[in-house]
């Protein structure tokens, strides 16, 4: 539930640079400091956030921008930045936000912004370490851009880098998570003439599994030897990188992908492609014992199952049965195609009202 904000709910924001009262009340106040590194975070006047450097560290770094309603920003755009350095086998320190929201946006959508991304930094032990808040004219809906900070043990960062011929490949929970969840929310009515709400709604609520956070801890201490986030692009857009970056072959066994049932229904609804579908919450390992790495993450409470094995050359090859195909590279994320039509139908709709109105007598 949002909070009460007695003298300011229902106004919307100055165009600009958020001013030094909001950002103490909806911003700062929001944010909670735990961590011993951090020897300076977000505050009035600070432009840069500095930590302490340990002896046998590194430090891992990663940005992302994202574009989300406001009461889902925080969840998907922290949730990859730090995905991505969970996948480097990093431990999540905090997360600089940089955030352009739209004219009209009131300052109870920016504390629910930020209560949202404390929540999020909570959960996953990092911190809000600073950045940016502006109200510009320029975007139609919020835009979060969240650059994550990360460290690793030197000494294992080697072991990451290990990918070659004749591992196992092994993804976890189930892929398309994310864009099933988005895609439950922003469609809702249109889903539910054909589904019942029940389900509809259970889709929706994908977004709790969009962290990689456990399943990274856990492969790193089974002897992982790379890992790469399943995110835009889809499982076959990541496998396709994963593979261009590591030097290797593939053979995939489609069969053994885990995918949820509604994402099945919610893509056959839009004539999407389940393995093309923004896939937060999805981790690829590659490891030298699949079965494993796997029975590991199951005895987290983690799903988790082998898909495939690296080889020798370049073939990509996925197999569906006695049918063989070769990956292709990585094509535009089916969100976009499902955005860019739903835009195009609202386009024709509206062609077709003001032709009518162009026929009225007067």
């Amino acid at each position: 539930m949002r909070p009460e904000i007695s003298r300011h709910d229902g106004a919307s924001m100055r165009l600009g640079k958020i001013s030094e009262n909001v950002l103490k009340r909806s911003v700062l106040k929001k944010i909670q400091t735990h961590r011993k590194e951090v020897i300076s975070g977000a505050g009035i006047g600070e432009d840069c956030a500095i930590l302490v450097s340990r002896e046998g560290y590194e430090t891992v770094l990663s940005t992302t921008p994202v574009t989300a309603p406001a009461e889902k920003i925080s969840t998907y755009a922290i949730a990859m930045a730090l995905n991505n350095i969970a996948a480097a086998g990093a431990e999540p320190v905090g997360v600089m936000l940089s955030v352009l929201l739209p004219e009209e946006t009131e300052e109870s959508d920016l504390q629910h912004i930020m209560e949202q991304a404390q929540a999020v930094c909570s959960e996953c032990g990092a911190e809000i370490l600073g950045g940016h808040t502006e109200v510009t004219p320029v975007v139609p809906v919020p835009v979060m851009t969240v650059s994550g900070v990360g460290r690793r043990e030197a000494a294992r960062a080697g072991s990451l880098r290990g990918i070659k011929a004749n591992q196992d490949i092994v993804v976890s929970k189930w892929i398309g998570l994310e864009g099933t969840s988005r895609l439950a929310v922003k469609y809702r009515e249109k889903l539910c003439t054909r589904y019942p709400a029940r389900m509809i709604d259970e889709a929706a609520a994908y977004d709790k599994y969009l962290s990689v956070i456990p399943e990274a801890a856990t492969a790193v201490k089974s002897g992982v030897c790379g890992m790469h986030d399943v995110s835009r692009g889809g499982i076959f857009g990541a496998l396709w990188e994963l593979a261009q970056r590591a030097g290797v072959g593939l053979e995939i066994d489609l069969k053994k992908i885990p995918v949820k049932q509604e994402t099945i229904e919610i893509c056959e609804f839009f004539e999407l492609n389940p393995y093309e579908l923004l896939s937060g919450g999805c981790l690829i390992m590659v490891t030298e014992s699949g079965q494993i790495l796997e029975d590991a993450l199951k005895r987290e409470g983690i799903p988790a199952a082998v898909i495939g094995r690296t080889t020798d050359g370049n073939g990509r090859l996925i197999y569906n049965e006695d049918e063989k195909r070769y990956l292709d590279r990585p094509k535009m994320d089916q969100m976009y195609s499902v955005y860019l039509r739903m835009e195009e139908n609202k386009n024709h709709e509206r062609r077709i009202i003001g032709d009518r109105g162009k026929e009225q007598p007067y």
